[in-house]
């Protein structure tokens, strides 16, 4: 019924990277992992790991622990984010967690209530070094509203 004789497993060519799309409706409890770059629009509670990319869309929920290389979110979250590369804060993105990130990128309108943790550049770190970095290192609270000053 579900012989595969004859057909090969597609694996991208290399250099070429891997996109996954979890669209709206979308529902998971437990740990995610993913290589390449994921764009998120469901609902998850959970862990999310991936090597490459994580785009969490406006109309994602998320209740969980988030790392990857680069981070873009958009939509509500309760959990610690940790990037190796760089974390983006889109306008719709309400954030309940500590950051942890070389580069930190917050536009005018985010809703930010816990710790951040960065560099101000790029230092190549292991997911498993900033995890330790969050256990490790003392709290400062931030809260940040997108409000004009």
């Amino acid at each position: 019924m579900f012989e595969t004789k004859g057909k090969k497993k597609e694996i991208p060519p290399e250099g070429k990277e891997t996109f996954t799309f979890l669209a709206r409706g979308f529902e998971f409890k437990g740990t995610l992992t993913f290589e390449g770059t994921v764009r998120i629009d469901g609902s998850v509670a959970g862990e999310i790991r991936s090597s490459g990319t994580i785009i969490l869309g406006e109309h994602a929920a998320i209740e969980g622990d988030v790392s990857a290389g680069t981070i873009i979110i958009g939509c509500k979250i309760t959990g610690n984010v940790m990037a190796t590369e760089k974390v983006h804060l889109l306008p719709t993105a309400v954030l309940r967690g500590d950051v942890i990130a070389p580069l930190v990128q917050m536009d005018e309108g985010v809703s930010f209530h816990g710790t951040c943790e960065s560099e101000g550049h790029t230092k190549k770190k292991s997911t498993e070094e900033a995890r330790e970095i969050t256990r490790t290192a003392p709290k400062v609270r931030v809260s940040h509203r997108g409000d004009a000053l």
